[in-house]
């Protein structure tokens, strides 16, 4: 009966050493992803190959998690004509990628009960109140008639792209209007009644001055000192030195054949600070700000956002509406855009994918992300607990060949994650 006793005690013994050791496991599996050894071998090569055969002049590339980043690499030149390679340290024009940030400013104001919402634009803003929506147009010669807007265009309408307002290069009405008028986008009527449609517009600029309004400080003011010293982002800016701008990538024009053209360089950098466009920034710091999301609002002890705002920031803001294929109205500037178009949601900030890439090794649903017009990128993966920023500078916009290789890029992330 005592070895029976004894023998029963081990058994039991040995089950819960075996759970222990389980749930170790367990543990350890749950940590924060990685990539496996060859992930970094395997999109070195393919940066390097998309460098040597012309596809890009030059990119920087980086995979973080919440905690640290996992791949970090320069390839190509950040000036082809005088022989510059591409480092870490180099300076890109974020441009639209921009327009998150103002919108993490705008959710500060918010959790401060500085607005609402729902509130007007026109509260902050008079010449937003009472706008007029184009009713008829004429493509001959570009006159049109308004009629007032079914309701007044608000915060969340602008933080969704679902004000009316447009862009030239993603309407030919707009392209039109502006080219006949010489008005800024922002005064034109607007293309539809706030909130029934979405489309990509200069909404966040309109932000940017709501921020500049409330806050008695610039644009650049607020967020260096809410957003940017809080975060380590110590060379992203709209005002770079001297010496920062001594490490500005040149923008590449891919005319149709293929062939890429280099602008080179201004002697003196040209600011333009505006909500929707105009910093400059780089790799790391960029991943600094992805990280932030990816610890719901918080990055290394500094709370710049809550948990809360995070989710209503990454979640469907736009209800039935859907993010629509952008035409390409002015082809120099862009081509026809967003990937997952007719079905990806918008939040306040971030277009929402929908579909899951699991089996075709991409983005999990539930990703958020945008870009710049220079080819620049990031999305936020919090099913997969990643973020990715890609930086180039080429024009157009989501032209086939940049695509291609951050679609590339893409696979090989998620066929090395761990």
């Amino acid at each position: 009966m005592m070895a029976f006793g004894r023998r029963w005690r081990m058994r039991r013994n040995c089950t819960w050493l075996a759970i222990l050791v389980a749930l170790g496991c367990t543990a350890q599996s749950a940590g924060p992803p990685t990539l496996n050894p060859n992930g970094a071998a395997a999109i070195d090569r393919m940066f390097q190959a998309a460098v040597d055969q012309g596809e890009i002049p030059g990119v920087v590339a980086a995979v973080t998690n919440k905690d640290s980043i996992l791949y970090l690499k320069a390839f190509g030149k950040q000036d082809v004509a005088r022989g510059i390679p591409m480092s870490n340290g180099t300076v890109f024009r974020i441009a639209s990628m921009t327009k998150p940030v103002t919108s993490v400013g705008i959710m500060m104001l918010y959790e401060r009960g500085k607005l609402r919402l729902d509130d007007p634009a026109g509260n902050y803003l008079p010449a937003y109140k009472g706008r007029e929506v184009v009713a008829t147009f004429n493509e001959k010669d570009a006159t049109y008639t308004t009629r007032p807007a079914k309701g007044e265009m608000t915060i969340r309408h602008l933080l969704t792209h679902t004000s009316g307002l447009s862009y030239p290069f993603t309407s030919p009405t707009v392209v039109a209007i502006q080219t006949k008028t010489g008005q800024d986008p922002r005064e034109l009527p607007l293309l539809f009644d706030p909130g029934t449609k979405w489309n990509y517009s200069p909404a966040t600029a309109v932000l940017g001055d709501i921020i500049a309004k409330l806050s008695g400080e610039s644009i650049e003011e607020w967020d260096q000192a809410e957003i940017f010293r809080p975060l380590g982002m110590v060379d992203t800016t709209y005002t770079p030195a001297p010496k920062e701008a001594a490490r500005l990538a040149t923008i590449h024009q891919r005319e149709p054949s293929g062939r890429l053209v280099e602008t080179p360089n201004l002697p003196t950098f040209m600011p333009d600070a505006r909500g929707d466009g105009g910093l400059v920034s780089t790799a790391s710091d960029y991943a600094a700000f992805v990280q932030l999301f990816l610890n719901e609002g918080s990055w290394h002890g500094k709370r710049l956002l809550r948990p809360d705002t995070v989710r209503l920031m990454t979640s469907n803001q736009i209800g039935s509406v859907v993010v629509d294929t952008m035409p390409a109205a002015i082809p120099s500037r862009s081509a026809s855009f967003p990937f997952g178009a007719g079905k990806d949601k918008f939040g306040l900030g971030f277009q929402i994918t929908m579909t899951d890439g699991k089996r075709t090794h991409e983005r999990g649903a539930g990703s958020y992300t945008w870009g710049g017009i220079n080819n620049t990128h990031f999305w936020v993966d919090p099913k997969n607990g990643i973020g990715v920023v890609i930086l180039t500078q080429v024009l157009p916009f989501y032209n086939a060949t940049s695509m291609d290789v951050v679609k590339r890029f893409e696979t090989l992330i998620y066929e090395h994650l761990q």
